[in-house]
């Protein structure tokens, strides 16, 4: 289950071909725990010309690579996540390394009232 990153987020690449490359999460998706990140894992295909596309030619686009291979970065270093409860029954990603909060509440706080 995919839930240390989320669209939206900087991260870091700590394996494979793309290790140390930094980029914007594009999509995540946790069905196959993968993500897509902007500016890796690129590659080439080669399109016939069609009624959207009448030039045809050769495209190039990010492919998803394994969440796992991901950290959030925070302060231009990636960090592993911990998950919070505040006392308000909101739950939040916290780094690490810093202590940080990283992004939004993953879920709202409790309405009292």
């Amino acid at each position: 289950m995919l839930r240390h990153v989320r669209r939206d987020d900087w991260v870091a690449v700590i394996s494979g071909d793309h290790k140390g490359h930094q980029g914007r999460v594009l999509r995540a998706l946790p069905s196959e725990n993968k993500v897509v990140v902007e500016g890796c894992n690129r590659r080439k295909k080669h399109v016939r010309p069609s009624q959207r596309n009448q030039q045809g030619g050769v495209m190039e686009k990010e492919l998803p690579i394994d969440a796992s291979k991901v950290l959030p970065v925070v302060d231009g270093k990636p960090t592993r996540v911990r998950f919070e409860h505040r006392a308000d029954g909101s739950k939040v990603r916290v780094a690490v390394r810093t202590g940080e909060e990283i992004g939004p509440p993953l879920k709202k706080p409790r309405n009292e009232g």
